[in-house]
């Protein structure tokens, strides 16, 4: 969200926070150290029982006992920011080295640029005649590595930046506050870098703040994307709506202040600074469907004990991913909840930014693709197709909808569905309008 980080002794509603708003986020940090000697006592205990030249992997039911340290282990460790580690793709069917450059780097994000290189002359020629796209990965919790897979496939046919947020622990105070404004100026700024022929693939949460940017550029006469993809947003959070949607209206803005916002503890950069805790993020996404989740984890010890070394390393990259979480600004996540959530401001064409009114109805060369998932459970049906109503400039011809069947919210940008579905879709409109 805004620049400018709030008094220290008031959150950003201005309501004091007494003493006990600042223990929650201290004793998640206590639990985490006493908890981290377990974790490595597990991973020990595990090789113990299971490697082939310890005796104590002849035991009876060792591999159980494995299995069970193993579990502990990613149950009680920490989990920190994946890498994308893309480092080859196939382009053309000939393997290309890819090696992530930061091409613009701010407080609060840094631009990734994944350049492909060759010596194959002809396919080079190839790869730079291949459209530009800037994938805005959502700062909604999780980290920008969540779209691995949507990078990975992207790069057989384009050049492709993203947007790596960064986690507001780890910038200093002093650096100011982000709001909601601030991510809508990244934005532009991040186009405006990539060139005028880029074309713009926003996922979940940026889906507003893009939309917000692109139509502020047009309005001021500037030169928009040539394509905008929006997948899986809240344009229009009150179309079928969720239970991430309901959480946000039936509370109030307050309720969100006091219960929700902490301080970053003294042991981080950015201590004394006002954040939505990625932890709690997590805990809620965990409690929407703890059933598959406990599914999930004796799945994976059942795995162990069978000795499914595949089905165990699929589990265990998706949860690094999954659980790997990262603070939001308590400026940016509370502006977001009542913009987007509560006022509808988009949708009621009354949202301003640095002073500017937002005007959809501006954009006109801009193609427009919306996705969503048939089984997404963040963003309802017709929430991110509420934005080909809102484009009115943009003629029919240029505007499209796709729902990917059987899909639910991560499957429309990772996975089978992803590549075999959604993928086509994109990369075909983005080649119709980048001939």
């Amino acid at each position: 969200m805004a620049p400018g980080l709030p008094d220290t002794d008031r959150p950003p509603g201005g309501q004091a926070h007494g003493i006990e708003d600042h223990m929650l986020y201290q004793l998640y940090e206590t639990q985490r150290a006493l908890l981290s000697p377990f974790a490595e006592f597990a991973t020990a205990s595990a090789k113990l029982y299971s490697h082939p030249l310890s005796p104590f992997s002849q035991a009876p039911g060792a591999q159980r006992v494995s299995a069970g340290f193993g579990l502990m282990n990613r149950l009680t460790k920490e989990y920190e920011k994946p890498a994308f580690g893309i480092t080859s793709i196939e382009v053309g069917g000939v393997e290309v080295v890819v090696q992530q450059q930061t091409a613009v780097e701010k407080p609060f994000c840094k631009l990734l640029r994944f350049k492909r290189f060759t010596d194959d002359a002809k396919l080079l020629t190839v790869m730079r005649d291949q459209p530009s796209v800037l994938v805005v990965a959502p700062l909604s919790g999780h980290h920008s590595t969540l779209l691995r897979d949507t990078v990975r496939v992207l790069l057989q046919d384009h050049k492709v930046y993203i947007t790596d947020w960064i986690d507001a622990r780890m910038v200093p105070a002093d650096v100011g506050a982000f709001h909601l404004d601030d991510y809508v100026h990244y934005v532009q700024e991040f186009i405006r870098h990539v060139g005028p022929e880029v074309n713009v693939i926003s996922v979940c949460q940026p889906t507003v703040p893009v939309l917000a940017a692109v139509s502020l550029m047009a309005s001021a006469g500037e030169q928009t994307p040539r394509t905008m993809t929006m997948m899986g947003g809240p344009i229009d959070a009150r179309k079928s709506p969720t239970s991430v949607n309901n959480l946000a209206t039936n509370k109030g803005i307050e309720w969100f202040e006091n219960n929700v916002i902490y301080r970053v503890p003294s042991n981080y950069p950015g201590a004394g600074r006002a954040v939505y805790p990625g932890f709690l993020q997590h805990t809620g996404f965990v409690a929407m469907n703890p059933d598959r989740h406990m599914s999930s984890h004796y799945d994976y010890f059942a795995d162990l004990i069978r000795g499914d070394d595949d089905s165990a390393e699929s589990h265990r990259q998706f949860y690094d991913e999954y659980n790997a979480v990262l603070d939001m600004p308590a400026e940016y996540y509370l502006e977001t909840i009542r913009t987007v959530f509560q006022e509808f401001a988009l949708v009621n064409e009354n949202w301003h930014v640095g002073g500017q009114l937002v005007r959809p109805q501006d954009i006109q060369t801009t193609a427009l693709l919306t996705v969503e998932g048939e089984l997404d459970d963040i963003s309802g049906a017709g929430q991110t197709a509420a934005a080909l109503d809102l484009c009115t400039g943009i003629p029919k011809t240029r505007k499209r909808h796709y729902d990917v069947m059987g899909a639910g919210h991560y499957g429309i940008f990772s996975g089978r569905r992803w590549r075999e579905m959604a993928y086509p879709e994109i990369r075909q409109f983005i080649k119709k309008y980048n001939r």
